[in-house]
């Protein structure tokens, strides 16, 4: 039976693509309603071929509809999706709000489908962090093979993962320096146009950000809680699309041809790999936008540590990294049986 459904923050970069990919993946909805707050009601949003207007977020039926992907801030996901749930709708929510829950999933359907095999019992389900969900979708087949005791990460993420305002900022400055106007930063801590800046989200004790201890902790949650991960995320003066460098140190060893033969056999996944300075094959972030897949270039040993292996791995950040995970979360849903129609 077809689904009522709706996007609960349609307005902002996640929640157009949340509405695009459902279009583009054929997900079979009866109705598609696009929600956002009170200012935004009457403003129209595609979907596919169409358009819808945008109704109120806060005075919807959510009884009405039988799944909610929601994109708007973990506050507002803390106080509605309760409430959303207790109306019968499932929830799939991109905000951080409900990671770490042990009654919510996290999930990521090429690495661990099994936690959606049933319904939740919060009838919450939590979509990963952005960088975590390209790294483990690289690391799952990796760890099936040869199992990953250490991983040392550095994130290149671009400002789209900030919103809409950080990627109005990165254009402004840029334009701006190129007609000697003063910069003057407001979403970053720092000019970000032509500059990286080592501060994604707040600063911890331990001086890790915040965005780092969600990678270690979602990555444990997700793959497996024995590996032993650390992160330095960097804001870049890209628009779209992440990278990490991972630096592997696994249990048995795996020479970059055998996990290059293991990557290209996995899901979700697509290796550009060749070192031939005649014809280099690599994937940078331009090339990852609006695709699908997660990429994977520069498969090498490393030698610096027992059975070492490194990794570049690169994604569409708005994509992959937030609204078609939330899609393929519900389409692994809609498969195991058990999100229907009312």
């Amino acid at each position: 039976m077809p689904l009522n459904i709706a996007v609960l923050g349609a307005t902002g970069a996640v929640g157009a693509e949340m509405l695009t990919i459902l279009a583009e993946r054929l997900f079979p909805a009866e109705t598609v309603h696009a929600l956002a707050s009170r200012k935004s009601i009457g403003r129209e949003v595609s979907y596919g071929e169409r358009t819808l207007k945008i109704k109120d977020a806060e005075t919807f039926d959510y009884a009405s509809v039988d799944l909610v992907l929601m994109s708007a801030g973990g506050d507002l996901s803390k106080d509605m999706a309760p409430k959303i749930a207790a109306a019968g709708a499932l929830v799939i929510d991109n905000s951080s709000a409900w990671r770490m829950d042990p009654d919510v999933p996290l999930a990521v359907p090429e690495v661990n489908p099994d936690v959606l095999g049933q319904r939740p019992k919060k009838n919450i389900i939590a979509n990963p962090n952005c960088s975590t969900i390209q790294t483990v979708v690289a690391l799952k087949p990796i760890h099936d093979a040869a199992g990953i005791a250490r991983a040392s990460v550095a994130t290149y993420q671009s400002v789209s993962g900030a919103g809409k305002e950080a990627m109005d900022e990165l254009w402004t400055q840029t334009r701006g320096i190129f007609v000697n106007d003063e910069v003057t930063p407001e979403h970053f801590i720092k000019q970000i146009a032509f500059n990286v800046i080592p501060k994604i989200d707040v600063f911890l004790d331990d001086g890790s950000t915040k965005e780092e201890w969600k990678m270690t902790a979602e990555t444990q949650k997700i793959l497996d809680p024995s590996i032993r991960l650390f992160a330095t995320c960097v804001r870049v003066p890209v628009f779209v699309g992440h990278c990490v460098a991972a630096h592997l140190e696994l249990d048995r060893p795996l020479s970059p041809a055998k996990a290059r033969s293991i990557l290209r056999e996995a899901p979700g996944l697509m290796v550009v790999d060749r070192a031939d300075e005649d014809d280099p094959q690599l994937v940078t972030p331009i090339e990852s936008v609006g695709e699908f897949a997660t990429f994977v270039s520069r498969i090498r040993k490393d030698p610096t540590v027992e059975n070492g292996l490194a990794l570049w791995i690169v994604s569409d950040n708005l994509r992959k990294g937030a609204a078609l995970n939330a899609v393929q979360i519900a389409e692994t849903c809609l498969n195991a049986g058990w999100l229907k129609g009312r």
